[in-house]
């Protein structure tokens, strides 16, 4: 989806008044330029303050009232993932998987429209430059992956978001273990005698606690694509969520831009999930002690809002033994994650060297 060509002020906006091109997006600027006559126009700053929107207000007011857009998506074959196209595209590739797809038909759905977004900062050239450096640090690596990768597409595109911040109160139950130590004898032998010794052994009082604990959390994150590893995208971060700009449509030209699939009910489900681990580190340490154990936890939900917002990831995939591959890049702070093949034969000789260093090393010492 190409959100300018939803508005035709917009688009005309993004005309070269020199040559007729569609202006682009510059990343790590604030303008739009010419890839053909080098024409620049900037991106003028809006004053509008980026707010965190009250949850529970909007799912029972807000929801019908707000400005929404009309995507047509459609789905690739190869990898399952949702695509949404430039208008009037019959053909493509996936930037998930590299398939070629033709667009038959398409599915039209109505979603809310981004708040917010992060501008890319690294252009394609440098992306390139940090895929080309993650390859050459990976170890076991085929030797010709680094040709093969470098045919690969590269897209940057705007992936959907949904930032949640939450008070919550967990109320738990639990227990503390008290290290204590006890002297133990016990007999051994020594030069062919046997002896007593002595000895401190640990063991764990444990006592039973409750109590009830307070968090603050801001700007959980949850990617709201479903064509994205999860796993990788969480390592992306952390973003630089300060550097958000309020949505203008002429910071996506010449971008891929999806809409979001995860919707904003199930994204709040996903940010509680995450919020999980932080609340059970703070009740580990209202509990105290050496150890602790928590039997229950209940937690409740105050204050939650959220941010619909868009951010930049350079998508890539490779094929490499007729198996694809698939990388990410944080479009702004360059952070590379992605999946990658391994040889066979260099882990195989890496074995081999080992054990012969062994080997080298049993007959030196015996001799």
């Amino acid at each position: 989806m190409d959100f300018d060509t939803e508005n035709k002020e917009i688009s005309k906006e993004l005309k070269c008044t020199g040559c007729g091109a569609i202006l682009q997006f510059e990343p790590g600027t604030k303008s739009l330029t010419c890839s053909y006559c080098g024409a620049e126009n900037v991106i003028e700053a809006s004053t509008e303050v980026i707010e965190e929107i009250d949850f529970e207000k909007f799912i029972s007011t807000q929801y019908e009232k707000e400005e929404k857009i009309e995507v047509v998506t459609v789905r690739c074959s190869a990898c399952g993932a949702s695509l949404t196209l430039q208008p009037n595209v019959t053909s493509d590739h996936c930037p998930y998987c590299a398939a070629n797809i033709v667009v038959q038909s398409g599915s039209s759905s109505t979603v809310l429209k981004p708040k917010s977004l992060a501008p890319f900062v690294i252009d394609k050239k440098k992306a390139a430059e940090f895929f080309r450096d993650w390859i050459n640090k990976l170890w076991f690596a085929p030797s010709d992956l680094k040709q093969k990768a470098a045919g690969g597409n590269m897209d940057g595109i705007y992936v959907p978001y949904w930032t949640y911040d939450a008070g919550t109160q967990t109320v738990y139950t639990g227990a503390r273990g008290t290290y204590y130590y006890e002297t133990e004898t016990y007999t051994t032998t020594e030069n062919g005698q046997t002896v007593t010794r002595t000895r401190q052994v640990r063991h764990t009082r444990w006592s039973s606690t409750a109590g009830q604990v307070a968090n603050d959390f801001d700007d959980i994150l949850v990617v709201a694509s479903n064509s994205l590893p999860v796993n990788y995208t969480q390592k992306l971060e952390p973003w630089h969520l300060k550097e958000l700009t309020p949505y203008n449509d002429k910071f996506l030209s010449g971008f891929r831009t999806e809409s979001y699939q995860v919707d904003l009910v199930e994204g709040l489900k996903i940010a509680k999930d995450r919020m999980v681990p932080v609340i059970t580190s703070t009740i580990h340490s209202d509990i105290g002690g050496d150890e602790q154990r928590i039997y229950t936890m209940s937690t409740s939900y105050s204050d939650v809002s959220f941010k619909h917002i868009l951010l930049p990831i350079w998508i890539s995939s490779y094929k490499f033994n007729n198996k694809v591959y698939r990388f990410l890049i944080n479009g702004q702070t360059g952070e590379v994650q992605g999946e990658r093949p391994f040889s066979a034969l260099k882990i195989t000789l890496a074995i081999l060297a080992v054990i012969a260093v062994i080997v080298i090393l049993v007959v030196l010492f015996s001799e």
